[in-house]
């Protein structure tokens, strides 16, 4: 299943005009990579019910409800004060909750075999500029780290944006990953995701 509507492509500030591959700079935002996760899971898993803890911050950048509804699933219920909380069902029975409540895990989901907790980070995917490449090898990093720091019973997952230095990254951290129990996986821009093993 491909997405094409999770980059949000934007003009870039004058420190960074020339930068990106192309006019403008295409920002994965976190909450892209969430839903994208979301639905990887949905698709790949043995669950019906998905979980999303964004924060306000995520909320301002990605559209959760209308994206949602995009793909088919129906608001059913609010949850917290956000517009977007709330749980949402399409016609077979699957369900995303959207719950603005941090430190549960950006996406979680429960299936027969485990509960998988998954932190994400976005990025912009198509930029040359130092300082957001760097950012975006931070962020994976950064999703590690708050998966090495949190206790869990079931699988980890560090997820952040596909791009060719996050995959060499993602390579290198990969065995040492594995080790602590804890995957690594890459979503593209239409909102596929490369598992990266050890």
């Amino acid at each position: 299943m491909n997405f094409d509507d999770l980059v949000t492509a934007l003009e870039p500030p004058p420190n960074r005009a020339g930068r990106a591959n192309g006019a403008h700079e295409h920002h994965l935002y976190e909450g892209a990579v969430m839903v994208a996760f979301a639905m990887h899971l949905l698709r790949s898993e043995e669950t019906m019910h998905v979980r999303i803890h964004p924060d306000g911050e995520h909320g301002k950048r990605f559209d959760f409800s209308g994206w949602l509804e995009r793909r088919g699933f129906r608001k059913l219920s609010a949850l917290g004060s956000t517009a977007y909380g709330g749980e949402y069902r399409n016609s077979i029975g699957q369900v995303i909750t959207v719950n603005p409540k941090s430190g549960l895990g950006d996406v979680v989901a429960d299936t027969s075999r485990a509960t998988i907790s998954v932190e994400c980070k976005g990025g912009i995917i198509n930029t040359r500029h130092p300082g957001q490449v760097s950012r975006l090898y931070k962020g994976l990093c950064e999703t590690v780290g708050m998966l090495m720091a949190t206790p869990a019973s079931g699988r980890q997952v560090a997820c952040v944006p596909l791009t060719e230095g996050t995959m060499r990254l993602a390579k290198r951290l990969a065995p040492r990953c594995a080790l602590a129990g804890i995957e690594i996986a890459l979503v593209g821009s239409r909102g596929e995701v490369v598992d990266v093993r050890a």
